[in-house]
């Protein structure tokens, strides 16, 4: 069963920066879709920016400019920079190939960003 586990989130002040990173289990990381995603008190599970097993990226609007998502299959990880952090974007983070977000298993504790004066 292909495991995720995020880390590097924390408390950063509105305009400053963190670097997130998900380790993955598994032999097959280079072949998968990678998303993060995140969660916000009281509201659904959002789909924030994508890379492919080719390097395509794309991002949810709301963080274009600001975050970048990449990729080290030699070490299994995915990352999130994320710069010009906002209130809004307070919420847990998690990492998750695209092929398996459907399945509950897939999912790991994810890693709590808070941004705030």
């Amino acid at each position: 069963q292909v495991q995720f586990a995020e880390s590097g989130g924390g408390l950063v002040q509105p305009g400053g920066s963190l670097r997130l990173s998900c380790a993955a289990s598994g032999s097959f990381f280079s072949n998968y879709h990678m998303g993060w995603y995140r969660q916000a008190p009281g509201k659904e599970r959002e789909l924030v920016a994508t890379i492919t097993s080719g390097g395509i990226i794309n991002y949810v609007d709301s963080v274009k400019g600001r975050f970048t998502i990449s990729r080290d299959n030699a070490r299994n990880t995915a990352y999130l920079q994320m710069n010009s952090l906002k209130p809004e974007d307070t919420a847990v983070y998690y990492c998750n190939a695209l092929h398996t977000a459907y399945l509950r298993n897939s999912w790991g504790q994810g890693t709590q960003v808070t941004v705030s004066s």
